[in-house]
C-alpha cells in the first residue's frame, strides 16, 4: 500500500491480469501511511486561497459594498462552504479514497467518467490560467534584470517545474507548502500596507470609500460559495492524506486535522486576499494589486512582488489543479496511465486551453462549470451520509461487473442527478450553486430509493452490522495484497480475509 501518491505499483503487471479500475496511485490510503499533519494541511490550504481570481472578487464586491461588509460576507461565505467540505472531506479520512474512486458509487464504474473528467478539464484549464499569470510575473523578473522578455518561454518552463514538483508525491506539494505559505502571508501583509498608503495619497480612506455599482450583499455571498465549489467535490484527493487517530467514531475528533484548515485558514486567507483586491480597486481603480504595485516598483520590492505572484499560482496549481486533474485522468486510463503521466497530461489540457483568452472572461467561466460541479457535490454528499450512511464495500469498487456496474457500467440515478440539476443551475443565475447543490441531492435520493437500489441492492445498505463497511472509525483499513490480488481487512497491523474478499 503507497504513502504517497506517486510510488511504484503494488502489482507484476506481467503476471497480474489487467484491472482497468486499479492503478496505484488510486488505492485506499491506509491510516498510518497518511504524511500530512494538521498544521501541513494548514500551509497547503493558505497556498490553495491565495489566487489571483480573490484580489476580483474583492474587487467586484467593493464596487458596491463598504469594504467592511465585503469582508465580512466574504468570510461568512467560506465559513458555509468549508462546513460543506468538512462533509465530503470525511470520505478520505474515513476511507482514504480519491475524489472519482468515490464516484464510482453514486455514478457507476464507467458513469464516474463523465463528472470526473468534466471536473479534471476544469482543474487543468485553472492550472493553464494560474501558470500564465505566473509566467508573466517570472518574466517581469528576467525583464527587469536582463532586458528579455519571453513569457511562451517562461510559461513552459514555469509549467514543467510545477508538473515535477507534483509528480513526486504529496510529500512534496506539502513541502512546498510550508515555504510558500508564511512567504506569502509576509509579502501580503507588505502589500496591503503599500495599497493603502496609495490610497491616503489620493485622498482616499479605504475603510469609508462607497462604490456606486449594483453589488448586493446576498450577490457577492452566493459568487464567493460557488468559487470553491470544484474543491468543495474532489477534498478528498488531499484528506485521504490526512493524519487521523485509528479508531475515533466521533466525527469531529476524526476529522480534527481537518478542521483548523478548512474552517479557519480557507476563510481567514480568502478574506484577506480579497481584502487586499478590494483596497486595490479603492486606491488605483485596479482589482489587480500587482500591477497596481508592479507600476510604482522598482529594485528588490518589485523583485518581491513578482516572487509572490510566482509562489501563489505555484501552491494552488499543486493541490487544488495539478492533483485532482491527474487522479482524473489515472481512474480513466488506468491500469495504463501512470500518475506522473496523468500529471504531464493535465499540464498539456490546461495550456490548450488557451488560459490568457480564458482570464478575459473569467467570471463568466466560473459561474458556468460552477453550477454543473454543485450538483456533483451534493449527490456525493447524499450517497455518503443518507443513502451509505458513511459505510463502502470498498472492494467492489475496483471490481467491474459487481455491485457498481448498475446498468452497463452507469448508475442512472447518478446521471440523471446530475444533468438535471446542473442543468437547473445553470439557468438559475447567481442562486446556481444553492440550486445545483440541492436539487441534486434530492433527485438523486428519490431515484436510489425508488429505482435503482430494488434492482441492484446495495451490499452495505442491508448490512446489520454498520462496522463491516467502516474504516478508521473502527480502526480497519482496506489493503490490496499484491501475492492474493484480494483487498483484505487489517486491524492494528494485522490483515483479515474474514470480511470482504474480491478478487480482482
Amino acid at each position: 500500500m503507497p504513502a504517497d501518491i506517486g510510488s511504484e505499483p503494488l502489482i507484476d503487471q506481467k503476471e497480474a491480469p489487467r484491472n482497468q479500475l486499479l492503478e496505484t496511485s488510486i488505492l485506499p490510503v491506509a491510516t498510518n501511511q497518511k504524511p500530512i499533519s494538521a498544521l501541513g494541511f494548514v500551509w497547503i490550504w493558505i497556498g490553495i486561497a491565495v489566487m489571483i481570481a480573490t484580489f476580483q472578487l474583492g474587487a467586484n464586491g467593493v464596487a458596491g459594498l463598504p469594504l467592511a461588509q465585503v469582508v465580512a460576507v466574504i468570510f461568512v461565505a467560506n465559513i458555509v462552504l468549508a462546513s460543506l467540505m468538512v462533509l465530503t472531506a470525511d470520505i478520505g479520512t474515513e476511507h482514504g479514497l480519491s475524489f472519482a474512486v468515490y464516484l464510482r458509487a453514486p455514478f457507476g464504474v464507467l458513469g464516474t467518467h463523465l463528472p470526473s473528467i468534466f471536473r479534471g478539464i476544469v482543474a487543468a484549464i485553472w492550472f493553464g490560467i494560474q501558470t500564465y499569470l505566473g509566467a508573466l510575473a517570472l518574466n517581469g523578473i528576467i525583464e527587469y534584470l536582463s532586458g528579455y522578455s519571453n513569457w511562451p518561454l517562461w510559461y513552459a518552463v514555469f509549467a514543467v517545474i510545477q508538473m515535477i514538483n507534483t509528480a513526486l508525491g504529496i510529500k512534496a506539494v506539502e513541502r512546498l507548502a510550508a515555504i510558500a505559505a508564511p512567504a506569502i502571508m509576509i509579502i501580503s501583509v507588505w502589500m496591503y500596507y503599500t495599497l493603502d498608503v496609495l490610497a491616503e495619497t489620493n485622498g482616499v480612506n479605504i475603510w469609508t470609500f462607497a462604490g456606486d455599482q449594483d453589488v448586493t450583499i446576498l450577490t457577492l455571498f452566493l459568487a464567493n460559495v460557488a468559487f470553491w465549489s470544484t474543491l468543495a467535490i474532489d477534498i478528498p484527493n488531499i484528506t485521504r492524506f490526512v493524519k487521523v487517530r485509528s479508531g475515533t467514531r466521533n466525527f469531529f475528533s476524526r476529522n480534527r486535522n481537518i478542521f483548523a484548515a478548512q474552517l479557519f485558514a480557507l476563510p481567514v486567507t480568502q478574506a484577506w486576499i480579497a481584502l487586499i483586491g478590494a483596497v486595490s480597486f479603492i486606491a488605483a481603480g485596479d482589482w489587480n494589486p500587482v500591477n497596481v504595485i508592479q507600476g510604482q516598483s522598482a529594485g528588490f520590492s518589485l523583485i518581491i512582488l513578482l516572487v509572490l505572484v510566482i509562489l501563489a499560482q505555484w501552491s494552488t496549481n499543486n493541490a487544488a489543479n495539478l492533483i485532482p486533474a491527474a487522479l482524473t485522468f489515472v481512474n480513466v486510463g488506468a491500469p495504463y496511465i501512470k500518475y506522473p503521466m496523468a500529471v504531464f497530461i493535465a499540464g498539456v489540457v490546461g495550456t490548450l486551453a488557451m488560459p490568457w483568452a480564458i482570464l478575459d472572461n473569467l467570471f463568466s467561466f466560473l459561474f458556468s462549470y460552477g453550477s454543473f460541479l454543485s450538483a456533483i457535490g451534493d449527490i456525493m454528499i447524499a450517497d455518503y451520509y443518507l443513502i451509505r450512511k458513511r459505510r463502502l464495500n470498498v472492494p467492489q469498487l475496483y471490481t467491474f461487473s459487481g455491485q457498481f456496474y448498475y446498468t452497463k457500467g452507469f448508475n442512472l440515478a447518478g446521471i440523471i442527478a446530475w444533468f438535471s440539476a446542473g442543468g437547473l443551475a445553470f439557468y438559475s443565475g447567481s442562486w446556481a450553486f444553492v440550486v445545483g447543490f440541492f436539487s441534486g441531492a434530492a433527485i438523486y435520493f428519490i431515484l436510489m430509493k425508488l429505482f435503482v437500489m430494488p434492482k441492484y441492492p446495495q451490499t452495505e445498505c442491508l448490512d446489520n452490522d454498520g462496522e463491516n463497511f467502516l474504516a478508521t472509525s473502527v480502526g480497519e483499513n482496506w489493503i490490496y495484497s499484491e501475492e492474493s490480488k484480494l483487498f483484505l481487512r487489517e486491524k492494528n497491523g494485522a490483515a483479515e480475509q474474514d470480511a470482504a474478499r474480491e478478487d480482482l
